[in-house]
């Protein structure tokens, strides 16, 4: 039962309990999701005003490609008939999801953030990106411990694949600038919950300077 009163939220939290801290490990991955034109293009019915978090991932990007780390892109792609590609009921509950359909141009990454020819790049139709996808056996491959997360949307996809990400055993690292969603309230929200239970939520300059010094770190191939 939610508590009644004036409540100083993170106080009430981290006295319960919430918010342990995760040590960040030594072999990272980026990972970028869904950086669609869809979120951009303002006739888009997905156009949810974060050019900000999209020019904060691209330098993510840059530092990892440097730091010869792995980079990996998700996209969303539905073909409508094919059961085993349309969705299923996510797809049914969402009619801005259209957008994705094979052949739309809102679903292509945009020239700002796109991937290069040494980045993976993973294809969902589910909120995780984890899910009926290859991507746990791709990073169990690599030897990743920790993700480092930008994406869209915080309360949607990042959340669900940060969820994931913990549960699978690696560490979620969120970078706040490099997310976003259509709303600034429940961005924030999600945040908080996600740091209280899920995740690290990181600023953009220490996930730079990890990425940077993880790069000297031994690592496995990033072929996959």
């Amino acid at each position: 039962m939610a508590k009644s009163g004036v409540v100083d939220v993170a106080a009430d939290y981290r006295s319960a309990g919430f918010g342990g801290r995760l040590a960040w490990g030594s072999r990272p991955a980026l990972l970028l999701i869904d950086f669609a034109a869809a979120y951009f293009v303002r006739q888009s019915p997905l156009y949810a005003g974060v050019e900000a978090a999209r020019d904060a991932a691209a330098r993510l990007a840059a530092a990892a490609r440097a730091a010869d780390l792995p980079v990996i892109f998700t996209r969303v792609e539905y073909v409508p008939g094919d059961p085993a590609r349309s969705g299923g009921l996510f797809y049914r509950k969402i009619a801005a999801l259209s957008c994705f359909d094979r052949g739309n141009p809102l679903g292509d990454f945009t020239p700002e953030l796109s991937p290069a020819s040494t980045d993976l790049v993973v294809t969902k139709q589910y909120p995780s990106a984890f899910f009926a996808t290859d991507l746990l056996d791709r990073l169990q491959r690599l030897g990743v411990d920790t993700l480092v997360i930008a994406g869209l949307s915080t309360s949607g996809c990042v959340r669900a694949t940060a969820v994931d990400a913990l549960c699978h055993g690696f560490v979620p690292l969120i970078v706040e600038e490099a997310v976003g969603d259509r709303d600034a309230a429940v961005h924030a929200a999600n945040l908080f919950d996600l740091a209280a239970k899920t995740a690290e939520v990181i600023g953009l300059a220490d996930a730079l300077a990890y990425l940077a010094r993880s790069g000297a770190a031994p690592a496995a191939s990033t072929k996959a």
